[in-house]
């Protein structure tokens, strides 16, 4: 028996060790301006998200496509470089800072950095500092991109007329409907994973509700203390769609509390995934059918005219984009600089 174990354990370790020797192999060399390898460990990679997304298993002429894309990705980056196109830690800051302020705008508050780092993995699958090296990859492939074909671009791209507008409007007008919504003024006491970062948060909640009990000016005391540093809270403000979009963006033990109160009425304190809220509602919204002139979005002065010309104007962009980039890439692909393995492609 001893010695069937023992041949049980070296057949898998023997497995193991060709599946890694498989994934070193390379399936593809770009050489535009030095050669750079793709191995099949990064293919199986790529080709794992993209199964994962689509939920089945990718076709050899899919794992090919897949590995086109890196292909493609690689002669650019190659072209940038050549070019000395480079991309700051400046500008990816900057980036990363209109993300954090979008993302104030929709919960009402700046978010911590375990907030939003939570939140590009949710998004992305990936930790900040991989996020962090993917968009500066992503911004010279666009940099580069503009620096051959901005002219082209730019000539391409009209801006929506007003009949082009209107007939959007007129044939998507039946969904372009304001959900029943809510606006609340809120505080916000985060707690931590252990029992008693928890305890002392609902103290600290329990201890704002009773100060605050009927009396609205005190609530508003509590948000406007909330706003320095020190408070031990945080505030904001924020519209709440009353519909399943709503309900997945804050809870459901949220979102029902939420959506029982009337204008001017204080909560108690709700609790969490990993905060208590005391809240006020100071706003409600009918559902409506928009109008053309109407306000697209509670809480900014777009109309819903200029949300569709900005949408139009969008689609055109990308579609052009889209248009330049597979020409770049059909120019930068000319002689071949790349050789496929295409035996490695079998899996």
């Amino acid at each position: 028996m001893k010695h069937l174990n023992l041949l049980i354990l070296f057949s898998f370790f023997f497995a193991g060790s060709v599946f890694s020797q498989s994934n070193l192999q390379t399936v593809a060399v770009v050489n535009l301006i030095r050669s750079e390898a793709i191995t099949v460990g990064q293919l199986r990679s790529e080709v794992e998200k993209m199964e994962t997304s689509v939920g089945r298993t990718l076709t050899r002429d899919e794992r090919r496509q897949v590995l086109d894309v890196m292909i493609n990705e690689r002669l650019v980056l190659q072209a940038a470089e050549r070019d000395r196109i480079i991309v700051s830690d400046n500008e990816i800051n900057q980036h990363i800072q209109q993300l954090r302020a979008q993302m104030a705008q929709t919960i009402g508050r700046q978010p911590t950095d375990a907030e939003f780092a939570q939140a590009i993995k949710d998004e992305t699958g990936l930790e900040v500092p991989a996020w962090r090296e993917s968009l500066r990859r992503d911004a010279i492939v666009q940099k580069y991109l503009m620096s051959k074909k901005e002219n082209q671009i730019r000539a391409s791209i009209q801006v929506p007329t007003e009949q082009e507008i209107t007939s959007y409007y007129n044939l998507n007008r039946a969904s372009l409907v304001r959900p029943q919504t809510i606006r609340f003024s809120g505080i916000q006491i985060l707690f931590g994973a252990d029992n008693a970062s928890k305890t002392r948060a609902r103290e600290l909640a329990d201890r704002l509700y009773r100060e605050i009990g009927s009396d609205l000016s005190k609530f508003d005391e509590a948000v406007a203390r909330g706003q320095a540093p020190g408070s031990g809270y945080q505030v904001g403000a924020m519209y709440l769609p009353l519909n399943e979009t709503g309900q997945q963006a804050v809870g459901m033990n949220f979102f029902n509390a939420a959506k029982n109160l009337r204008q001017g009425q204080v909560s108690n304190v709700i609790e969490g995934v990993d905060s208590f809220y005391i809240i006020k509602i100071t706003e409600q919204l009918s559902q409506k059918f928009l109008e053309l002139d109407d306000i697209a979005q509670p809480g900014t002065r777009v109309t819903v005219r200029q949300f569709i010309g900005q949408n139009l104007l969008a689609q055109q962009q990308q579609a052009t984009v889209v248009r330049a980039s597979e020409e770049l890439v059909r120019e930068l692909r000319t002689g071949t600089p790349f050789q496929v393995m295409e035996a490695n492609l079998n899996w």
